[in-house]
């Protein structure tokens, strides 16, 4: 008999995370998924286990991060941010911390959300800040290291970013026009390109937006 997984996810509250949380509960190759988060989501269901934390406090639940597959999801932008400061402490120090937490308490698998362009020297905060949130998490030994880099993400957001609405509908317009590496993306594709890529071996390193696309 196979071995049933477990698995935890940050970000679940987010797009991807939503979907991700939702295909990781109806996938039989899971018997578990632990979900950390500021606030309840609302979900119920006898594999999901959700504890509330501060994250301002986030070495305080550091044995809380457990199980087979580690999924991040974690992303803000500056404009919810508020600052500079508040956005790297979400896309770099969280993120780093979630590899850090997990290496010490053995995940096997440590599957991230970055973005296309990413790139540490990048003049662009956001392009820069995940770079370096990549370079980061690089270091660290675990089993498998998937860093996924979509571009605009297509989906319902529950909150509304302008620069996002804008970009999307610009990205349905010229998609003709537009490289695959930067056309948009289904949310529910990434969500199961991360899922995809915990469970096979063939699925490792990092995952351009034309690869995802094309799962």
């Amino acid at each position: 008999m196979n071995h049933l997984k477990s698995a935890i996810v940050f970000g679940s509250s987010g797009l991807v995370g939503l979907a991700l949380l939702e295909q990781l509960l109806n996938d039989d190759r899971y018997k578990a998924v632990k979900i950390l988060v500021r606030k309840s989501i609302g979900i119920k269901h006898p594999k999901l286990d959700e504890l509330i934390i501060d994250f301002n406090k986030f070495e305080d639940f550091r044995d809380q991060v457990t199980g087979d597959d580690l999924f991040c999801c974690l992303g803000t932008t500056l404009h919810n941010a508020g600052s500079a400061e508040a956005f790297r402490k979400v896309d770099f120090e969280w993120v780093r911390c979630c590899a850090v937490y997990g290496c010490e308490n053995g995940i096997k698998n440590f599957i991230v959300v970055s973005s296309v362009g990413a790139n540490a020297n990048s003049k662009n905060l956001y392009l820069r800040t995940k770079g370096e949130m990549e370079k980061a998490i690089a270091v660290f030994k675990f089993q498998k290291l998937v860093i996924l880099r979509p571009s605009i993400l297509l989906g319902d957001r529950k909150t509304f970013r302008l620069g996002e609405v804008i970009g999307k509908f610009l990205v349905l317009l010229f998609s003709f026009l537009i490289p695959k590496r930067y056309k948009g993306v289904a949310a529910s594709v990434v969500a199961a390109t991360m899922v995809n890529a915990s469970n096979h071996a063939t699925f490792e390193g990092v995952i351009e937006n034309e690869q995802i696309i094309s799962f």
